[in-house]
């Protein structure tokens, strides 16, 4: 079901994923601004730990991320890629079998090599949001607020908080899928990790 509906949202011209992809670009530039902002205030800096966020099974739900890390795919050679799908398809192979068991995988994301994505240009945007204590705002409900990473804690322990909140991006982002999704025809929700976009 998930490849027909990806095989779909590939099919529109070429022009309509450039526009959406570059309305992306501009929005990820805008949420690195304002975490970078925030993390030099919290003297705060990322620079790999044993807790890794990119051993996290994060979901990705939306296509214009799902194009965006394609896009960035087909950036590296035939080799490299051949290279990332065959550790996706070890990465998801596992995945499947925790979830089957009901335990916690701590597979790294196969974008990842030596410590650094080879993607980072084109990385979702949970993996540029991660790590911060930040709030998010859901319509009628009192905000959430969310602790940092482990790394966070260990460089930072409990400062003042300084605000951070995603809920803007969350809207914008939400607002530029539902405008891709009605220009391709599409109403399904997609839920995958990159290991599986990788092998799509």
């Amino acid at each position: 079901m998930t490849r027909s509906i990806l095989q779909k949202s590939a099919s529109p011209d070429r022009d309509t994923l450039l526009r959406s992809v570059s309305k992306l670009q501009a929005l990820f530039e805008k949420m690195d601004r304002e975490y970078q902002a925030v993390s030099e205030k919290y003297g705060f800096v990322c620079g790999g730990c044993v807790d890794n966020c990119c051993r996290t099974r994060f979901y990705h739900h939306t296509f214009i991320e799902y194009h965006y890390i394609r896009q960035g795919f087909e950036t590296i050679s035939e080799q490299q890629q051949q290279k990332r799908r065959q550790t996706a398809s070890v990465v998801d192979q596992i995945h499947t079998l925790a979830h089957r068991e009901g335990t916690a995988a701590k597979e790294m994301c196969p974008l990842n090599m030596k410590g650094r994505c080879i993607l980072y240009a084109y990385r979702p945007m949970i993996c540029r949001l991660h790590g911060l204590p930040h709030e998010l705002r859901r319509p009628g409900k009192a905000a959430q607020n969310h602790p940092g990473c482990n790394a966070f804690y260990e460089q930072c322990r409990q400062p003042a908080y300084i605000r951070f909140d995603r809920t803007p991006f969350y809207i914008e982002m939400s607002a530029l899928e539902r405008e891709l999704k009605s220009a391709l025809g599409i109403s399904e929700r997609i839920k995958m990790t990159v290991a599986q976009m990788l092998l799509m």
